[in-house]
């Protein structure tokens, strides 16, 4: 039996486990996605304070950008997106780790489930503080068709630099942490909860599990995909880069394309980010577009697959969902279980594929200068999506409840 002083060290370091796995599964997505674009060129040591910029963006943190080019001349800059391979992978690792010491236990008192939570949550945030005071940086940048001697001359050499701010990392980063561990909870089948609970997680758990299987199977698909497709056309290391980077991204917007969701974008400039071609020929021009199953066909007509894909997945999840149910569940209740699930993950995976980028330089005697301005937006119909996502839910649950009927299932007892 441990003491009281014996099992707090040890739950501090359960979490301290789980906190540090997860930076490190950050760091080194981040890392070889960053490397794959180039970014271990960057001068001046920026390459670790790039990583720490975008594991903080990964953990819902803020990284502001800032720009000077003197007296005669203004910049506009600003970033919000969430590199999603980097966020998927800390969140993996975490939730892993942290459900590990539930797996032992059928039931959990609630004041023990919500002091490990606490102490994650803790441990989570220091590391976030320390991410965000590394992660800070100024380039000295050249546009490449303006003469080096007026910038000279009009002291008006262009920066972009990058700081993360510490009060909305943290106020931002604690919801991030507080929703893995929740998800972590729901789609468990064996982490104890308390006994209060236990009544939930027949309606719950099941369903919640499916959807992050669907949500995984997404980026699968996507990641076979993108290796046949560097396998026929090379670029390997650009290919790499949106792997390690943004392939949630895109994987999750071909699962709301592909049930009628639609998102407004707009890539503008030089600049961009990690995108297949086809997302970027769509969005690209000085206009917002809007980005759906129609537009992208219309590009490439192998984009409708985007239905049939949705819906085969969609029904392997509902069936799934129902193998996993008591026999108890109805089929209009396996329905309107999945019809919700469905839902509100889109509700979640909706608005962390937002984009909105933007860096623009003028000076006062040339104008804009185009070679050094550019703008990337991609915003997604969050409830219009969770809408078409409710209505594919119940179709395909109510159809996963009657193709599991033959199936053995828990709590049922057949006589020979």
């Amino acid at each position: 039996m441990r003491s009281g002083a014996s099992r707090a060290a040890h739950d501090w370091g359960d979490a301290l486990v789980a906190v540090l796995a997860g930076v490190a599964a950050m760091a080194v997505t981040a890392a070889l996605g960053l490397w794959a674009a180039g970014a271990a060129d960057l001068p001046e040591g920026a390459f670790p304070r790039v990583v720490a910029a975008v594991l903080v963006m990964a953990a819902g943190g803020s990284v502001a950008l800032s720009g000077d080019a003197g007296v005669f001349a203004g910049t506009d800059a600003e970033l919000t997106v969430m590199p999603l391979s980097v966020t998927l992978a800390g969140a993996l690792t975490v939730g892993a780790l942290f459900l590990r010491p539930l797996r032992h236990h059928a039931v959990t008192g609630a004041g023990e489930l919500l002091g490990r939570v606490a102490r994650t949550a803790v441990l989570w945030l220091a590391a976030l503080a320390v991410l965000a005071v590394l992660a800070r940086h100024t380039f000295s940048l050249t546009p490449a068709d303006t003469p080096g001697e007026i910038l000279d001359f009009l002291g008006a050499t262009p920066t972009l630099g990058f700081r993360a701010d510490l009060g909305p990392t943290l106020l931002f980063g604690l919801p991030w942490i507080l929703g893995v561990l929740l998800i972590a909870l729901l789609v468990s089948r064996a982490a104890a909860l308390p006994a209060r609970l236990l009544r939930y997680q027949e309606p719950v758990r099941p369903a919640a599990s499916a959807m992050l299987l669907l949500v995984l199977a997404y980026v699968l698909v996507a990641l076979v995909v993108a290796l046949v497709v560097a396998a026929g056309r090379g670029r390997a290391a650009d290919t790499l880069a949106v792997i390690l980077l943004g392939l949630p991204n895109v994987a999750w917007i071909a699962l709301g394309t592909g049930i009628g969701g639609a998102w407004d974008g707009k890539v503008e400039g030089p600049f961009g980010l990690p995108m297949p071609r086809v997302l970027d020929a769509v969005m690209r021009g000085s206009q917002e577009a809007r980005v759906d199953v129609r537009a992208l066909a219309e590009q490439d007509a192998r984009a409708w697959w985007l239905i049939p894909v949705a819906a085969a997945l969609l029904l392997a999840a509902a069936f799934m969902t129902a193998v996993r149910s008591s026999t108890r569940v109805r089929v209009w209740q396996h329905a309107v279980h999945l019809g919700v699930a469905f839902a509100l993950t889109m509700l979640v995976v909706g608005p962390v594929t937002h984009v909105s980028a933007r860096y623009g330089l003028s000076m006062l005697i040339i104008g804009d200068i185009d070679a050094f301005s550019g703008e990337v937006v991609l915003r997604p119909h969050v409830w219009t999506t969770a809408g078409l996502a409710l209505g594919w839910g119940l179709v395909a649950g109510a159809l996963g409840g009657l193709l599991a009927r033959p199936v053995r299932r828990r709590g049922e007892v057949r006589t020979e």
